[in-house]
């Protein structure tokens, strides 16, 4: 029989972390994070990553768990997550995947063997040649086609990761023949109005600054450099940038501001193109945990 997990998806800003907590109490569940920043260490306020008091006790997995040093691809997170939905469903626990970042949900939920995908010599040299003659965004505008969210951990200037990312899109990791659900899986996405969401990105920006942003990425960049994975994320790149002196802070601030929303509305793309989702449109936190509670206990009650 397949392990029961519960997938709690949204857009940036739609409240995930604080919902999931909640229904882990209700559900005795355990919560593993599906974000490809919150994976690093001492990268906190700009991945908005969460307190240990905001945790309320509830075991929290896939955050701080390499250093900004280290890659961690997707099917690293698959194999991450796998293993923790093992032993929390050992300990009669339900696992609650709460993401992010869309590739992780989507090789997690249909077992995409992305790690594993075997070099395309001629593929290969055709991307690259496209990447020469079209440049790194129209690569990089394939690779978000094909991966939703994808495209957003890689530098468009950074020829070979970018290449091998949409050589993998294109083979391993489409949906094959084999690619199914994996678990007994019920998924709820947060989708807030637009408009709403947007506001709330605005001022988690403006009070990720207050809570020091800039201070943070200046400790980054002495403690590991420039060249780490995660400073090429949104908030941090930008971060880099004004500390560079290549643009002022309110342009920074603004620039953080709108490429988040731009994600955002990516997320969303992504989640209305999945197949049995129950979406939330609410706002309300009280209504939104009603909501999925109603939904999911009849599903937490089947094959039992």
């Amino acid at each position: 029989m397949k392990e029961k997990v519960l997938f709690l998806l949204g857009m940036t800003g739609s409240g995930k972390s604080d919902v999931a907590v909640e229904l882990a109490k209700v559900f005795h569940g355990e919560i593993i994070s599906a974000d490809s920043v919150q994976v690093y260490r001492d990268f906190n306020i700009g991945s908005a990553k969460i307190t240990e008091a905001e945790t309320k006790g509830i075991p929290h997995f896939g955050i701080d768990i390499v250093s900004p040093n280290e890659e961690f691809n997707t099917h690293e997170f698959v194999e991450f997550a796998k293993q923790k939905i093992q032993e929390i469903t050992s300990r009669k626990h339900l696992p609650i995947v709460v993401g992010g970042t869309a590739l992780f949900v989507k090789a997690l939920l249909l077992g995409y063997n992305l790690g594993d995908t075997k070099p395309n010599p001629e593929l290969r040299r055709q991307l690259e040649q496209e990447y020469d003659e079209k440049g790194g965004d129209e690569l990089a505008k394939r690779l978000e086609t094909l991966c939703p969210g994808a495209a957003d951990k890689i530098d468009v200037n950074n020829k070979t990761r970018l290449v091998r990312a949409l050589e993998i899109a294109l083979s391993g990791g489409q949906k094959t023949a084999k690619a199914q659900k994996q678990y007994d899986s019920i998924i709820f996405a947060l989708t807030p109005d637009r408009q709403l969401a947007y506001e709330r990105i605005n001022k988690r920006v403006d009070k990720m600054l207050a809570n020091g942003l800039i201070e943070e990425v200046k400790n980054l960049l002495e403690k590991y450099g420039r060249d780490v994975p995660p400073l090429r994320a949104i908030g941090y790149k930008e971060t880099c940038q004004y500390l560079d002196g290549e643009i002022d802070k309110q342009t920074m601030t603004e620039k953080i501001k709108q490429h988040t929303r731009n994600y955002a509305k990516r997320q969303l793309t992504f989640l209305r193109g999945m197949e049995g989702v129950h979406y939330v449109t609410n706002s309300d936190k009280k209504e939104i945990l009603s909501q999925i509670i109603k939904e999911a206990k009849p599903w937490l009650s089947a094959n039992k």
